[in-house]
């Protein structure tokens, strides 16, 4: 696990099988994206069985087997789609192109669990609920900065058991390390990746909505901007935006591509929850000057002061919730509408987006 590449950081927890040897078999297909490495690891750690991978290039395939060397490869997407098997299919292809996948994997009959964002358009989203809802099968999608940080998860078993009270307002920050070097070029073009409220704002809509108990939000602002990478004048490198629940809860984000290369991780990803008897921060990947460690969570309520280093005590239920949902068709792991509600929101937020209008220059008094 390589902390300053935030592209391929993939979590590794402990193993906690919910299911026994074979019971549920799953693939991968499309590797553009790195994180298609932690969605694996996590749901084998649960007890699933990664069987097959495809991607048209064969680099990429050659890379994952090095990782995965039980994997075997297919010559062709169909050959996945069609073996039944297989119960699931995990995808991180090109963000535009994850719908498309997503429609196909669910008319073979399997289930589906995407990288975020899953959707780059409203049309997208559209079509996914509606063969949700003709199939019955579940579209799981991949919020990593909750799902796949410990410290974000004992945040939420800490809100459950009222440790703070009722939660009134959120605040996330989401900074990440461009590395543009190494990035593809539909990386920098908003059109495949939604602009950057759409992709990395999705893991703070996310969140918010489930610390907050929400079923539903509206957005009141949100604006985007590109401040360092004028060579590339499709991209966005920073974005904010301001929502209120239909709760009364409040939400302020704001994401960034700036993280500085002195940083060591590669962002400083931190949330800040505050309920009506006290409030929660957890620094999600790096208490900086002070730990490298990440999963720190600081408690302050009416009995005091709490500090819990949470790495490697809590583990990730989400992916044996989400294997057990799709074989009992239950819901415990995240709920389709909460799924689709966070993709749905992001989206707004992104086509309302103020463009902020930027120069090179700084002013100083």
């Amino acid at each position: 696990m390589n902390k300053n590449d935030g592209m391929n950081y993939a979590p590794q927890g402990k193993p906690n099988r919910v299911v026994e040897e074979g019971e549920f078999s799953f693939a991968a297909i499309g590797l553009d994206h790195g994180h298609i490495y932690a969605m694996c690891n996590g749901l084998l750690e649960a007890g699933g069985e990664l069987v097959t991978v495809y991607d048209p290039d064969p680099e990429k395939v050659k890379a994952f087997i090095e990782k995965f060397p039980n994997t075997k490869a297919a010559d062709s997407e169909e050959e996945v789609l069609s073996d039944p098997s297989i119960k699931l299919i995990a995808g991180a292809s090109i963000p535009s192109m994850r719908c498309d996948l997503g429609l196909k994997v669910l008319d073979h009959g399997k289930h589906y669990f995407v990288d975020k964002p899953a959707f780059t358009t409203k049309e997208q989203l559209e079509a996914a609920k509606k063969k949700t809802e003709e199939t019955g099968l579940r579209w799981g999608i991949y919020y990593s900065e909750r799902l796949h940080v410990e410290g974000a998860v004992f945040a939420g078993q800490l809100i459950e058991e009222g440790a703070i009270g009722r939660v009134v307002q959120v605040i996330g920050t989401g900074p990440h390390r461009a590395s543009p070097s190494a990035r593809p070029e539909w990386f920098f073009d908003r059109n495949y990746v939604g602009g950057i409220l759409c992709d990395i704002g999705s893991h703070q809509i996310e969140q918010f909505l489930y610390y907050t108990g929400a079923k539903d939000a509206k957005v009141l602002h949100s604006k985007v901007a590109n401040y360092n990478f004028k060579d590339h004048p499709k991209f966005e490198d920073f974005g904010d935006a301001t929502l209120v629940a239909d709760n009364g809860a409040t939400f302020y984000f704001r994401v960034d591509w700036l993280t500085p290369d002195g940083l060591g991780t590669w962002g400083d990803g931190r949330v800040t929850i505050l309920g009506t008897d006290g409030y929660i921060e957890v620094r999600k990947y790096i208490d900086i000057a002070h730990k490298d460690s990440g999963d720190h969570v600081y408690l302050v309520n009416h009995e005091g002061e709490k500090h819990y280093e949470c790495q490697g005590e809590i583990g990730y239920p989400f992916f044996g919730e989400f294997i057990l949902d799709c074989l009992n068709g239950t819901e415990n792991a995240m709920t389709q509408e909460h799924a689709f509600k966070a993709a749905e929101l992001c989206i707004v937020a992104q086509n309302m987006a103020i463009q902020v209008e930027t120069t090179d220059s700084i002013t100083s008094k």
